[in-house]
């Protein structure tokens, strides 16, 4: 498999980008983002753009693909909904539908959230507009698309989150993902299951297009 990348930079990103590059059936990564990867690998390729969402001059390197996992995320703290909207639902939608043309035969994997609303009506901001995403998503002539649906996600192999208080947060939350997995298995997952789950729906697929946590913890 060819693996088109976004958000290698990323917490999920990076355990997603680590799983492929040690899966045998992966035989070329292209990570796409602002920033390089930092890996090394034979297998791997860095596609600097300075915008994501403006992909006009790279095009013919985003042809040939069997999948893409799309990481990219921003959190909603502090945003407008017509804000979020546009990082969230615009910039994906539009790379996923240049993709579509280009990789008809692709399996597109979006990273959401638990909680994110289906109805798009609910109270909660954040899971209005994910919730549209991944709606649109669905709608559009993939091979196919999955709605990845993680909550608690405990780092694992030197993953860091990009952000200092999530980094510090993890820290402290490091002894208690041992006792959360004992007591509700599927309250929490690991960076490297999230990886090989995704994976995993690349390859073979997957029974329903929204994967819960329970779903992502059962993918082997």
């Amino acid at each position: 498999m060819k693996i088109l990348l976004f958000g290698a930079t990323g917490m999920v990103g990076q355990g997603v980008l680590r799983e492929c590059l040690h899966d045998a059936d992966v035989t070329a990564v292209l990570c796409v983002g602002r920033r390089p990867s930092g890996e090394t690998h034979p297998k791997l390729r860095d596609l600097v753009v300075p915008d994501p969402g403006q992909l006009a001059a790279v095009e013919a390197e985003l042809a040939g693909f069997d999948a893409c996992f799309f990481c990219l995320g921003v959190s909603s703290v502090g945003m407008s909904e017509e804000e979020y909207k546009r990082v969230t639902f615009d910039l994906t939608l539009g790379v996923a539908r240049r993709l579509v043309r280009l990789n008809p035969q692709m399996t597109f994997v979006y990273v959401t959230g638990a909680g994110t609303d289906s109805t798009e009506r609910g109270p909660r901001m954040w899971a209005r507009v994910k919730g549209a995403t991944e709606n649109a998503l669905m709608r559009l002539p993939f091979k196919a698309a999955y709605m990845f649906r993680p909550g608690m996600i405990q780092p694992m192999h030197g993953v860091r989150s990009k952000t200092a208080l999530y980094r510090w947060a993890y820290v402290v939350a490091n002894p208690v993902f041992g006792l959360v997995r004992r007591w509700r298995p599927d309250a929490v997952t690991t960076s490297e299951q999230v990886g090989r789950a995704m994976l995993v729906v690349a390859k073979r697929g997957a029974p329903n297009p929204l994967v819960e946590m329970a779903d992502i913890n059962a993918l082997r």
